[in-house]
């Protein structure tokens, strides 16, 4: 898999809007909205948010973010996004000994960027191309004023102002949308710059192009999110009271192993052998999802041969000494032809968090930790290997499961 970068300059000062990265658009600041597009792109590997705010650095880190702190010389109103991105580089390669094969710049004042788009570009530069960046189709005449044109005033830069021709007769333009660029990492810091070599386009769709810069396009992008969200309401932080997801909400179960299927108790014998205790009852709604057509699977980040035993037992598969739980999930998503808004996971730990921001139904057992808790979409009654899972299969199905 390739190494795809997205990195998200979040500087604190802004002169048009002060705080604008922290505006709130829908349910979301705008620095969360394009961290969640990124984690949901099936191509980026990695999310990075570059910032001098601490606020900022929270909000982001709390929506699944690595940090990189942005020294103060790149950080005033003249500093550019390349020298951001850049350091931004050279600060994940250092960190994690893994050299990058593409790199994204995400703008946040682009609200209604997507993960299609943002796959869009970095499949682009993985495909062969240098750079590219998401620009929609553009009709309009323009015009520029203050320069001397014919008898002087105002001139058409993109037509003569003699001939109007219909819309279908012009030649197409594309209008840079300022959301997303793409660029071959290698390229790029020798080019010290967003547009080199062979430059690809990625369309989008021009009603969801709005880059905030001023009150008024964030009055104006507040008022389109029930549009350009889908008209999804506004939904709490934390559990959701009274709802539980059903069949008609779900298209995969994914779960955790070690504190979801178990009680996260290890008994080691005098041989160094690990034993687990699990739970009758999970195994029989287990078996329970897999009659009703559901697939399946486990992703543990131990690797145990207690897992593997406990999954062919379950007769479901597994994915375990996963290192990215996330980068695995995506990946079976897609294998799967299964839409991550459409798939269940529970877990009970901290390093459940990033598949929790990549699925519609993050769901936490009644032992997890309080950060999971309190980031899932439901959480159960039951502890973790006590009755967890069998509890989460009855949801799905709408019955009580019994042994019967």
């Amino acid at each position: 898999m390739s190494t795809v970068l997205a990195v998200i300059p979040a500087r604190g000062g802004s002169k048009g809007v002060p705080g604008k990265n922290l505006a709130p658009v829908g349910d979301a600041p705008l620095v969360v909205r394009a961290v969640r597009a990124c984690r949901a792109a099936r191509l980026v590997t990695s999310v990075v948010v570059s910032t001098d705010d601490p606020d900022i650095a929270a909000a982001a880190q709390a929506a699944g973010a690595e940090l990189i702190e942005r020294p103060p010389a790149i950080a005033g109103d003249t500093a550019t996004s390349e020298a951001a991105v850049l350091h931004a580089m050279d600060v994940y390669e250092e960190r994690h000994g893994a050299a990058l094969d593409a790199v994204l710049l995400v703008q946040c004042t682009s609200p209604f960027v997507t993960h299609g788009e943002l796959d869009g570009v970095a499949a682009a530069v993985l495909g062969g191309a240098d750079s590219a960046l998401t620009a929609a189709p553009f009709h309009g005449f323009v015009w520029r004023d203050g320069e001397r044109g014919e008898n002087g005033g105002a001139h058409g830069v993109n037509h003569d102002k003699a001939v109007r021709p219909r819309r279908q007769d012009r030649p197409q333009d594309l209008l840079e949308t300022g959301a997303a660029y793409a660029m071959r990492a290698d390229g790029f810091r020798a080019a010290r710059h967003r547009f080199f070599g062979r430059t690809e386009l990625v369309r989008t769709d021009p009603a969801r192009v709005l880059e905030i810069d001023d009150p008024h396009d964030l009055a104006r992008a507040r008022a389109l999110v029930p549009l350009l969200d889908g008209g999804a309401p506004e939904l709490p932080a934390g559990p959701f009271p009274g709802y539980l997801p059903t069949r008609a909400d779900i298209d995969a179960v994914v779960l955790d192993f070690d504190g979801t299927q178990t009680d996260d108790r290890v008994l080691v014998d005098s041989e160094g052998r690990e034993l687990v205790s699990v739970h009758r009852g999970d195994g029989l709604g287990i078996a329970a999802l897999r009659r009703a057509g559901l697939p399946l699977l486990i992703l543990s980040t131990e690797q145990n041969p207690v897992v593997a035993a406990r999954a062919r037992k379950l007769r479901i598969p597994v994915l375990h000494g996963i290192d990215r739980k996330d980068l695995a999930l995506k990946q079976w998503c897609e294998e799967q032809g299964i839409a991550p808004e459409r798939v269940l996971y529970a877990g009970n730990d901290v390093n459940d968090l990033p598949c929790f921001g990549l699925v519609g139904w993050p769901v936490a057992v009644a032992s997890a930790h309080d950060v999971v808790r309190g980031a899932a979409r439901a959480v159960t009654s039951a502890a973790g290997g006590a009755g967890a899972i069998r509890e989460i299969a009855s949801w799905i199905l709408g019955k009580e499961l019994t042994s019967s």
